[in-house]
C-alpha cells in the first residue's frame, strides 16, 4: 500500500462504499421483485418520505445515487418484507405500521436489515484500510484477528526430538548405555553407534544415526549397564522428526482468524514475537433514560440499568474496544453533543429510538444529518432498532431499551458491523430442531433464547422483551419465522459468545453443554 498514492486509496475506499450500497439495494430490489412489492426500512428503498436529496421511488439506475444516499430525517416507509430464508413457504408478509410523526412506516426484513449492517461494515473497514492493521506483540494479541496469513517461520519441530522420556538407541539391542545422558536445550550431542544407548528426556534434541526412542517404561537395565527392550522396537518410534507439523513457509493459519490463547501457543512456537492484527473497531456506549439506577433496589419509579452493565462486555466479545460509557439521561442537549464529538467507529445508544416525547434519537440523528440505513427492522423483540451513517468512518447503532429487544438489536445490526470491521470471518449459519414448538408473530421473525441439548434446541420461557432471565441461560437465540415453528422445526441459530449449562425449570436436562465462541 505504500506505493500508492493517497488520491488512489480514498478512489478505492470510496468504490468499495458504493459497491456495498449496491449490493444492499440489490437485495432490496430482489425481495421487491418477488412479490412485486416494495422492501422495507432500507434507506434508498423507497417510500412514503423522501430525503433532501432523490425521488424516494427507490428505482434502480441513474437516480439510484441521489435516493440510496440521501440523508434522511424520517424513516423510509417500506411496503413488504420476506420470510427468513430458512422458511420452508417462501410467501410474504406486510410488517405491521408505527405511528411516527404522522406517517406510516414500515419495518426491513430481518435478514435484509442484518445484510445491510454488514454491507455498511465492510465499507466502512475498507475506508479504514492499513490504518487499521496494527502489529502487536503476542501478550496483546489476544482477542483480535489476523490481517495476514500466519506463516511458519521455521521447520515444527526444528530438529529432530524425542517425544518420550527413555533412551535413545541406534541399532538392534541389547544396548550399552552411556553414562551422560541427553537433556532438553542441549545442542547437537554425540552421534551414536549401532549397538549403543542413552537416556534422553522428553524434548531433546536426537543424536544422529539414532534409530528410535524406547519408553522408560518399555525398558530396563542389567547390573552391567546394558539396556533391553521389553517389545519391539520399531525404526523411528517416539521420535519427532524434524517438519513434522510444518515446514518453514507452510499457512498455518488464514487472515480473518481468530487469535485464541492456542493461536497464541501455535504462534509463539512458529517464531513470532508479534503478529499483525486488524484493530479493534472503537465504540462509545451512551445510556439514555431519567429512570436507571446504577445501583441499590428498583425504587419509586425507578429502575436498576441493565444494559450499562452488559454491552461493554458484550461489545468486546464481539470484537470492539468500548473506550467510554456514558449516562445522559433523557437530555436531548446532552445526546447531540456526546454524537458530535465522538470519534469512535460505533456508536451505541439505549433507548430512544421510538417515537415517544423522550425519544430523542431520530431528532437527534436529524440535527446531524445523518443518513439512515436501516430504520426499524420486523423482529420480535426490538423492532424499533435503527442503523445510520452519523459520518464518514461512523455508525450507529440505536437499540431499544428493554434488556432482550437491546440483545436482538446487538445481534441483529450491531454484530455484522463489527465483524467487518473486526476483520471476522462471517460465520457459516446451521440450523437445529426445536424440542417444542414456538409461537410466532404474525408477520415478524421471532428471536427466541434457547438452550441446545443433544440434537434439540429447546426453547426458554423466559423470553419478553424486557427480560433477561432467559437470555442469561441461553446458548443462543433461535431465529423463528413469521407464523411460528412447529416441534421438530428446524431453526436458524445465533450463537452467544459464551457456554452457559442452565439447570432449574428453564434448561430441561443440564446434562449437556454445548460451547459457543
Amino acid at each position: 500500500m505504500s506505493g500508492q498514492s493517497a488520491e488512489s486509496l480514498a478512489a478505492q475506499a470510496r468504490a468499495a462504499e458504493d459497491g456495498a450500497v449496491d449490493e444492499a439495494l440489490a437485495l432490496v430490489n430482489e425481495a421487491r421483485a418477488a412479490d412485486g412489492r416494495g422492501a422495507g426500512g432500507v434507506a434508498g428503498s423507497g417510500g412514503g418520505r423522501s430525503g433532501r436529496a432523490g425521488s424516494g421511488t427507490g428505482r434502480p439506475g441513474p437516480e439510484r445515487g441521489s435516493v440510496e444516499r440521501s440523508r434522511r430525517t424520517e424513516p423510509a416507509t417500506p411496503t413488504s418484507h420476506p420470510d427468513h430464508p430458512g422458511d420452508a413457504d417462501p410467501a410474504r408478509h406486510s410488517a405491521p405500521s408505527d405511528q411516527r410523526a404522522g406517517s406510516r412506516h414500515q419495518a426491513a426484513s430481518w435478514s435484509a436489515a442484518r445484510a445491510v449492517a454488514g454491507r455498511a461494515g465492510r465499507a466502512a473497514a475498507a475506508r479504514r484500510g492499513g490504518a487499521a492493521e496494527r502489529r502487536v506483540p503476542l501478550d496483546r494479541a489476544l482477542g483480535l484477528t489476523l490481517a495476514e496469513p500466519l506463516a511458519a517461520l521455521s521447520d515444527l519441530p526444528s530438529f529432530d526430538t524425542s517425544a518420550m522420556d527413555g533412551w535413545v538407541v541406534a541399532g538392534p539391542g541389547p544396548w550399552d548405555v552411556r553414562a551422560v545422558g541427553i537433556l532438553a536445550g542441549q545442542d547437537r550431542p554425540e552421534p551414536l553407534s549401532d549397538g549403543e544407548a542413552v537416556q534422553i528426556a522428553t524434548g531433546a534434541r536426537i543424536p544422529r544415526d539414532a534409530t528410535a526412542v524406547i519408553r522408560s517404561e518399555h525398558g530396563r537395565t542389567d547390573d552391567k549397564g546394558r539396556l533391553f527392550a521389553l517389545r519391539d522396537v520399531g525404526h523411528g518410534q517416539d521420535i519427532r522428526p524434524r517438519g513434522q507439523e510444518c515446514r518453514s513457509g507452510d499457512q498455518l493459519l488464514p487472515t480473518g482468524a481468530l487469535v485464541t490463547p492456542a493461536v497464541l501457543g501455535l504462534a509463539a512456537a512458529a517464531g513470532y514475537d508479534e503478529l499483525l492484527t486488524v484493530a479493534r473497531p472503537r465504540a462509545e456506549v451512551f445510556i439514555l433514560g431519567d429512570e436507571l439506577l446504577t445501583e441499590g433496589l428498583p425504587r419509586e419509579g425507578l429502575i436498576r440499568d441493565a444494559l450499562g452493565p452488559m454491552l461493554p462486555p458484550w461489545l468486546r466479545a464481539l470484537g470492539a474496544e468500548v473506550i467510554s460509557v456514558r449516562r445522559l439521561g433523557d437530555d436531548p442537549k446532552a445526546l447531540l453533543k456526546a454524537v458530535q464529538a465522538s470519534d469512535a467507529d460505533l456508536i451505541v445508544t439505549t433507548g430512544g429510538t421510538a417515537s415517544g416525547p423522550v425519544d430523542h434519537v431520530h431528532p437527534t440523528l436529524s440535527r446531524v444529518d445523518a443518513e439512515l440505513l436501516v430504520d426499524g427492522v420486523a423482529v420480535r423483540p426490538g423492532h424499533p432498532m435503527l442503523l445510520a451513517r452519523t459520518k464518514e468512518g461512523q455508525h450507529l447503532v440505536g437499540l431499544p431499551g428493554n434488556p432482550l429487544a437491546a440483545v436482538s438489536g446487538l445481534l441483529t445490526l450491531a454484530e455484522p458491523l463489527l465483524r467487518m470491521l473486526a476483520g471476522r470471518p462471517e460465520q457459516e449459519p446451521y440450523t437445529v430442531p426445536l424440542q417444542g414448538a414456538v409461537q410466532g408473530h404474525p408477520h415478524d421473525t421471532r428471536l427466541v433464547p434457547v438452550v441446545v441439548r443433544g440434537e434439540d434446541a429447546v426453547p426458554l420461557r423466559y423470553n419478553g422483551p424486557a427480560m433477561l432471565r432467559g437470555i442469561a441461560a441461553a446458548d443462543g437465540l433461535a431465529v423463528v419465522a413469521p407464523g411460528g415453528a412447529k416441534a421438530g422445526r428446524e431453526v436458524e441459530i445465533l450463537d452467544l459468545p459464551w457456554s452457559w449449562n442452565p439447570a432449574g425449570d428453564d434448561g430441561g436436562d443440564a446434562s449437556a453443554e454445548r460451547c459457543f465462541t
